[in-house]
């Protein structure tokens, strides 16, 4: 069984805790790893290493900077196979997804590194003459980066890259359900020859190690992927030292399937957005509406499709569409509000149920029609392989249903209708709509939510300046 230390100030150390956690593999349910339950004290060592670090992290040129980034995707790359079946054994990701995502990591960090050059600052115009006005980029400081279970490699990345391209340093802590992988980069990443203390490595509990580093004073920003829950006490514990904080929540997706669309494309675009990972994506679709004039015809190949979903060993080959879910409360919480929604007079035309298969935490691909706007599984996040399925009339009703959530990260729309599409984009109340596609982002976008989805966001331009702040010259000569 593999045991991991706490990477801090460019070393690995034991904890100051005597306490470890347990690291299971949902598919199999063995224990594959420990890692420590990082306290207070181990926080606040990485924090001081980290504020110790970045001021003269900062002073390097931001090329210089992106050299690391382009040696870490070197050694992605050159790991990639066994860091994918690291990923898979962690999390039941079936290994092909679990591929795509290390894959994706190695290009997140080449992505980061080619704005080393591009990103820049503005010269304003004065009222006074002989006067200049110079807008400056800086960057925020030291970063908390507190990563979820469900994409752990990608969203570590998501948070390193923009941070250390930009000049911060950083203290990252990995979910405790899924460290692994994490753990094995922070490896490579000590190869590199990285000043000490500019990227750390924390392992521990978010009551105690994770309220630590975001409660801190040393701490510049905390960014967050995880649930609404969790971003609240964030804000809670940040507003002592009003720290800034970059939050991206749970999902609620609608898909809208208009009567002009074209039907097998949306079966194939809903589908996708649901089973991926199990259903236990931000991003995935959560719950659909679809015209009355195709209702009928959608539903009867739409539940057949869920019907051909194949679970099973994340590790087989052929891989299955997908595995278990991350660990037996999760699939508790699912089932409870199926059984919930069916109580309240919900139908599962397939699925409905946890799947008995012996090991791991299945729960089977679940179809539910007569739902209504107010159920519980029609306005709360299930993050499982479960959707509900509801006819609308017009136009105006759809947008109604949709926007009637209190979550605001993705959307989807079907349509073959430009016009459509162009209103439904003004209309919907979403930080990003897909259209005529499944729900998943592109790193040059930005992925940020509305409402109780988030606050700032990630990727692309917008997400490098979430960790930079301005500077305001007036230059007078």
């Amino acid at each position: 069984m593999e045991t991991y230390r706490q990477f801090i100030n460019g070393a690995f150390v034991d904890s100051h805790s005597a306490e470890w956690i347990e690291v299971e593999n949902p598919f199999t349910n063995a224990i594959i790893s420990r890692v420590p339950r990082g306290d207070k004290e181990d926080a606040y060592a990485a924090l001081e290493a980290a504020n110790k670090a970045q001021t003269a992290w900062a002073a390097r040129p931001a090329a210089e900077r992106a050299g690391y980034l382009k040696q870490m995707a070197a050694l992605i790359r050159g790991n990639r196979v066994a860091l994918a079946r690291t990923l898979a054994a962690e999390q039941a990701k079936v290994l092909p997804l679990a591929q795509v995502e290390i894959d994706v990591t190695a290009e997140y960090f080449d992505y980061y590194a080619g704005w080393a050059r591009i990103f820049e600052g503005e010269i304003i115009q004065s009222d006074r003459p002989n006067e200049n006005i110079f807008l400056f980029r800086k960057p925020i400081g030291v970063v908390a980066g507190i990563c979820p279970w469900n994409f752990p490699f990608f969203v570590m990345a998501r948070k390193v890259a923009p941070a250390l391209l930009s000049g911060c340093s950083i203290v990252l802590k990995p979910s405790s359900t899924t460290p692994n992988t994490t753990f094995e980069f922070a490896k490579m990443a000590a190869s590199l020859g990285l000043p000490p203390g500019v990227l750390n490595f924390v392992a521990g509990s978010g009551r105690t190690l994770g309220s630590a580093l975001v409660s801190s004073p040393l701490t510049d920003m905390v960014t967050l992927t995880g649930s609404v829950e969790a971003g609240q006490e964030i804000i809670r514990a940040t507003a002592d030292n009003v720290t800034k904080v970059s939050l991206e929540l749970g999902g609620k997706a609608p898909a809208i399937v208009f009567a002009d669309a074209d039907l097998d494309l949306a079966v194939k675009g809903v589908l996708d957005s649901r089973v991926i990972f199990s259903g236990q994506v931000c991003n995935c679709a959560e719950r659909a509406y679809v015209q009355a004039g195709v209702y009928e015809e959608f539903m009867e190949k739409f539940t057949q499709a869920m019907k051909n979903v194949r679970f099973g060993d994340p590790f087989a080959d052929p891989a299955p569409d997908m595995s278990s879910q991350i660990d037996r409360s999760q699939q508790e919480k699912i089932d409870a509000m199926v059984k919930r929604a069916l109580a309240d007079g919900a139908q599962a035309l397939t699925g409905g149920k946890a799947a008995d298969t012996g090991s791991g935490y299945f729960y089977e691909p679940t179809v539910l029609v007569n739902c209504r706007q107010e159920m519980e599984i029609v306005q709360k996040e299930v993050f499982g392989p479960v959707i509900p399925v509801l006819p609308f009339t017009e136009y105006e009703e759809a947008i109604a249903l949709a926007n009637d959530c209190e979550y605001g990260l993705t959307s989807s729309v079907f349509t073959n209708n430009v016009n459509t599409v162009m209103q439904a984009l003004r209309d919907l109340k979403f930080g990003e709509t897909y259209v005529n596609r499944e729900h998943f982002e592109g790193m040059q976008g930005f992925h940020a939510g509305w409402r109780k989805s988030g606050i700032g966001g990630a990727d692309g331009k917008h997400g490098l300046m979430e960790y930079m702040q301005s500077q305001v010259a007036y230059v007078q000569f």
